[in-house]
């Protein structure tokens, strides 16, 4: 070839398209993902919410500033056209623009679209999360919530995530049939793995190492099903761009593993207050059982679903390690060995791993976890091989947080997040005027350094949205937000108006449900013994929320059209006739207690014809009914028998839970309010208490049809009429 060739040659090649084809990384992601890839994937999330108009919207992929997403938003003349950084961050854009310009919203408990027939004119500068993550979902949410998902709802929730900017989801779907492999592999039986495996609402527990074999076992066409299922998730999550966590080896392992292999060292853990049989066993911290197992489970995993980064091991959650309890240099000498045998075993799976452990155990056990013990517990691991789920953001209930008591977790890396739910409990709690702040007071912080992350993670979703929305803004801004100007956004968008009443209705809701509260909300007639530390800010004001639930009752004449409305509506209302279910129900325990039959008959009279309408209020809500979760429960099983074993474990799980754990997980569901509450409400007050453990009990085995609920014709007018009464 003479030179002017090779030139020509030359020039032919530098000349050339760049080929879009996304190359690999070791975490099984897209590397540097092309334009078309991101605004694609984006569209497909914008569509599923507004349809072919979806394809109207100009998405345009732009630079991130140091690998921090950013949007903006420019419509102009009824042209709409969003940019983003990321897949997510166009999503997010397009989501704010949504709210803010449309005054339209995307729920779980529905939608409220507005859009008009041309885009309005709105802009925004570019807007950067001052996070690289943004975390959402905790391993008990795969309890109390996604645990009989189908890939349809689990396509709807990855839309929500998109839409809300989470890009850092944990993703522990199909973790049990990896880990059922890693005991075949070492010579388990199959009679061992089913004594070891929990029922399907208690796998979080199981994978935590809180407990073993209560309600299982698990049958294989589960553990297949759930393989199936986490390679769709896994996919999907790829493709928005997201990092998903994905599980380790806690140390965990089957009891029966001593005895099938004599050199193997486990210590018992005790929890929740169950019985022997159901204890779990954790390795000996300098056994070689820690990395042989952890190695086998990840590669196990990544041979199944292909390499990731965030590998999750929670090794500790609400038990005491197995340590001396007197001898503090002792007990930290092995938690050091805990936490390099933990770290070790992940990365002698993939050398590339990064540990993540949530943060929950350092917070709900400060005493054990001084900062000391921490210190040691991290101390062999690299800075940046750790990241920690800071899930307590105070220390306790109330003063110094963990994250702050903890010096920032001591050079490595963490997410700040909070828990705005516990228990897939139902009732609007949340304390607004804390949340608006929490996360610009830890930027400002000298522990912000090694802050790579802001999220949320509720033990239970589907629930209380408005805490949700905020806290899902929060992971964009730097700056406290103003509910001044937010709530009013927040229901135009939800409602489609903001009406004077709705104005007084937040205002007062502000004072009460959404105050200061216990996080750990529950009615007196949820639980068999009532518990005063378990009300909340309702209870105490219930002028100033039965006003509130007024105010926002009176709107109906201008939002009747607005189906999210009226789901917030009977709701609200439900919640006002469990409060004072709460304390007729008081009233009628106290004049048993004193022998005053007359007075007790009047308050029982009226506590069951509360709970009696807010079982019939619920009937009218999209998502809080016993029958949904029961019909999902039973839906993943193959079998009759399947089926049924799956509907007990579903029933357990919102009731007497096991162990000392007892009516935990307390729902305001139609349905659940009559079959199971007001009955027990009735035998408490019928002097039958010593009854009450058997009837729960075959409350729980008995399977079948729920018994229909007929809804009210008119809900929220017959809303009105209780508050008018009560």
């Amino acid at each position: 070839m003479d030179k002017i060739s090779s030139l020509l040659a030359v020039l032919f090649f530098l000349m050339a398209p760049v080929a879009t084809a996304q190359p690999a990384t070791p975490h099984g992601q897209p590397g540097h993902k092309p334009a078309t890839s991101i605004t694609h994937e984006a569209q497909q999330v914008i569509e599923s919410v507004i349809g072919k108009r979806a394809k109207n919207i100009t998405l345009q992929a732009i630079s991130s500033p140091n690998g921090r997403d950013t949007y903006q938003i420019n419509a102009r003349n009824g042209h709409l056209t969003i940019r983003g950084s990321s897949t997510i961050a166009l999503t997010f854009g397009f989501n704010q623009y949504l709210q803010k310009a449309c005054h339209s919203m995307v729920t779980w408990s529905g939608k409220h679209l507005s859009l008009p027939a041309r885009w309005p004119d709105y802009s925004t500068k570019r807007l950067t999360s001052p996070y690289k993550y943004r975390y959402y979902l905790n391993v008990v949410t795969f309890g109390y919530n996604t645990v009989y998902w189908s890939w349809q709802r689990w396509k709807k929730e990855l839309n929500w995530m998109a839409l809300h900017g989470m890009n850092m989801p944990l993703a522990l779907v199909g973790t049990e049939a990896i880990e059922a492999r890693v005991w075949k592999k070492l010579g388990l039986s199959q009679n061992a793995i089913d004594h070891y495996f929990t029922g399907p609402a208690y796998l979080p527990w199981n994978r935590m190492g809180n407990i073993d074999g209560w309600d299982g076992p698990l049958p294989d066409s589960w553990l297949q099903h759930q393989i199936t299922l986490e390679h769709k998730i896994l996919h999907r999550m790829h493709r928005l761009g997201m990092t998903p966590i994905v599980p380790a080896f806690g140390g965990f392992v089957p009891r029966q593993l001593a005895k099938t292999h004599p050199g193997v060292k486990i210590r018992e853990l005790r929890w929740g207050g169950f019985s022997k049989q159901y204890h779990a066993y954790i390795l000996s911290p300098n056994s070689d059982y820690f990395k042989k197992i952890g190695k086998l489970f990840i590669q196990q995993w990544e041979k199944e679903f292909g390499s990731a980064k965030f590998f999750l091991s929670d090794s500790f959650n609400e038990m005491r390690p197995p340590v001396p309890k007197n001898n503090p240099a002792k007990k930290n000498r092995i938690m050091a060995d805990y936490g390099k045998s933990i770290y070790r075993s992940i990365v002698a799976g993939d050398s590339s791993a990064v540990w993540v452990t949530q943060g929950w155990a350092f917070g709900s056990a400060r005493k054990f976890w001084s900062p000391q013990t921490l210190q040691a517990f991290l101390s062999k691991v690299p800075n940046d091989k750790m990241v920690i789920l800071n899930l307590f953001p105070r220390g306790g209930w109330q003063g110094t947080p963990i994250w702050k008591r903890q010096k920032g977790y001591y050079g490595k890396r963490w997410v700040y997040s909070t828990i705005p739910n516990f228990g897939r409990k139902t009732p609007w709690t949340g304390d607004l005027s804390r949340y608006v702040s929490i996360s610009t007071n830890v930027l400002k912080s000298p522990y912000s350094r090694h802050l790579i992350g802001f999220g949320f993670a509720p033990e239970g979703i589907e629930n209380n949205e408005v805490i949700y929305e905020l806290l899902a803004d929060m992971g964009w801004r730097d700056q406290k937000i103003n509910l001044k100007t937010w709530i009013p956004a927040y229901c135009r968008a939800r409602y489609g108006g903001y009406p004077k009443q709705m104005a007084r209705a937040w205002q007062q809701l502000q004072q009460s449900a959404y105050g200061p509260v216990t996080p750990h909300h529950k009615f007196a007639w949820q639980v068999a013994h009532p518990n005063p530390k378990r009300k909340g800010s309702v209870v105490d004001s219930v002028a100033v929320f039965k006003s509130a639930v007024k105010h926002f009752l009176a709107c109906s004449g201008q939002l009747k059209k607005s189906k999210l409305y009226r789901n917030d509506a009977v709701l609200l209302a439900a919640m006002y006739l469990g409060v004072r279910a709460d304390q007729y129900y008081t009233k009628a325990l106290q004049a048993q207690a004193a022998g005053h039959k007359r007075q007790k008959q009047a308050a029982e009279d009226n506590v069951i014809r509360l709970l009696d309408g807010a079982n019939r209020l619920m009937a009218s809500h999209p998502g809080d009914r016993l029958s949904r979760w029961l019909q999902q429960a039973r839906s993943r099983g193959q079998t009759l028998a399947e089926k049924h074993h799956f509907e007990e474990d579903a029933k357990r799980q919102i009731t007497t839970w096991g162990g000392d754990i007892d009516d935990y997980a307390a729902k305001m569901w139609s349905g659940l309010i009559k079959e199971y509450y007001i009955p027990r409400v009735k035998m408490i007050l019928a002097g039958k208490s010593s009854k009450l453990k058997a009837w729960e009990e075959q409350w729980v085995e008995r399977t079948g049809p729920v018994k229909k609920t007929k809804p009210y014709p008119h809900p929220v007018d017959k809303a009105k009429q209780f508050l008018n009464h009560f």
